[in-house]
């Protein structure tokens, strides 16, 4: 098409609209439908099962903030060993791949149809991939995980909603096989939806971390083309108060940044008091 047509995702009474100009890709894959617009003012638009993922205008915030508030939070040295769990298009591995003293990062995406589409319509994310440390597992994140028995420094989930094929990375099973899975220090990150939007989830979320691990904290980003405009970023460890980053970001590599700060870090886990009701 070249007309422009408004898309929206829509839900639970609320919903947002974004102009398109162009439907570039769209595919039913083996676990979801992959949709990839050009857009009017926000670049390109990913949708899985009509749900927004990201638009190149605000997808580094989300990215930037999964991949660093763990990694600056870690206590014991610095992290060498990362997984991203989902995460198919890449940005997380992108902003993982901007640290040198990472020795290993390993993606695992149930869809290697994501990673395709990504790769050919998404190079601004996709470009995650190029890095020579990223190790790509094709499987399902809540079974692979069982197989890295403590292993891993810093585990970020950037899964899809729950309902879809991110279903059972929503539950305390799940969260208690990413506890063994890491070593000593450890931390996970996984995608904490919206307080407004979804807030039965939110509750959930820390309910179970708070259960299966020592520490856990709530982290609120601001991402405008998300239903909201705020979306939650779950953090635990049984080794460290994740709230506070263990040391500063390296000049060369703030002045690349376009969110992340170690002010950032520590603000963004203040919760108003209907975000606290819910995790009391």
């Amino acid at each position: 098409m070249s007309d422009s047509v408004w898309i929206s995702e829509v839900g639970g009474g609320y919903g947002n609209t974004i102009e398109t100009t162009k439907h570039l890709f769209s595919h039913k894959s083996r676990y979801q439908q992959i949709d990839i617009y050009e857009t009017r003012k926000l670049g390109k638009l990913l949708l899985l099962d009509g749900i927004i993922q990201l638009t190149n205008y605000d997808e580094f915030v989300y990215h930037e903030m999964l991949a660093n508030l763990p990694f600056y939070a870690f206590r014991n040295g610095v992290p060498r060993r990362a997984l991203v769990i989902g995460g198919g298009d890449g940005g997380v591995l992108r902003e993982l791949g901007r640290h040198p003293e990472l020795e290993t990062i390993d993606i695992c995406e149930i869809d290697a149809d994501v990673i395709a589409a990504a790769k050919e319509y998404l190079p601004e994310t996709a470009c995650g991939y190029q890095d020579e440390r990223v190790n790509v597992y094709v499987e399902d994140g809540s079974k692979f995980i069982h197989e890295r028995k403590g292993y891993y420094d810093i585990i970020i989930v950037d899964s899809t909603d729950p309902g879809g094929p991110g279903e059972p990375l929503f539950n305390e099973e799940f969260y208690t096989g990413l506890k063994g899975a890491l070593r000593e220090g450890g931390i996970i990150t996984s995608q904490g939806e919206s307080a407004f939007l979804l807030p039965d989830i939110v509750a959930r979320l820390n309910r179970i971390t708070r259960k299966v691990f020592k520490y856990n904290a709530y982290a609120t980003l601001h991402v405008p083309t998300y239903p909201t405009g705020v979306i939650g970023a779950c953090m635990a460890s049984d080794h460290c108060d994740v709230t506070t980053p263990a040391r500063e970001v390296e000049p060369e590599l703030a002045e690349k940044l376009r969110y992340y700060n170690s002010e950032l870090h520590k603000a963004c886990f203040v919760q108003p008091n209907f975000v606290r009701e819910l995790f009391k």
